[in-house]
């Protein structure tokens, strides 16, 4: 018995070995269009950890208010800089860069299986439209 428990412990604290990095450039224009992420949508599992990337100057990286899962942290890193966070809550966060949101600079992180991917009302129109766009191309 007590070997079949330090087989589960060891087994559990071996699960972050297996989390997987993934990188986010964040971009005035690039071959994609202005004020965009790259990539746009991004499906990762819990534990996981993204790391935006400062490719061009004068952006960031915040959850919107209403596009996260219910107990995961908001955040928002310096306008600029490099930023890396760890996802452990499942579910879908809207990410923004801050001082283009109104101009559609906007990002989809699914973390895990989610099912519901409706957009909340009140989202500025170019940010709703680049959302519409990164849904249907994530459908595919």
């Amino acid at each position: 018995m007590k070997s079949l428990a330090s087989s589960l412990i060891v087994g559990l604290l071996a699960t972050p070995l297996f989390a997987e990095t993934y990188e986010i450039g964040m971009y005035t224009r690039n071959d994609n269009g202005p004020m965009i992420y790259e990539p746009q949508f991004l499906s990762i599992a819990p534990g996981d950890t993204v790391v935006f990337v400062s490719k061009q100057p004068g952006h960031n990286a915040a959850t919107i208010d209403g596009m996260i899962p219910e107990g995961a942290q908001p955040f928002k890193s310096r306008l600029g800089e490099d930023f890396t966070v760890t996802l452990t809550e499942p579910g879908l966060y809207g990410i923004k860069c801050s001082p283009h949101y109104a101009m559609g600079m906007v990002m989809l992180i699914e973390v895990g299986e989610q099912t519901d991917r409706s957009l909340p009302e009140g989202l500025p129109n170019r940010a709703r439209q680049r959302f519409e766009s990164i849904l249907e191309a994530a459908a595919k």
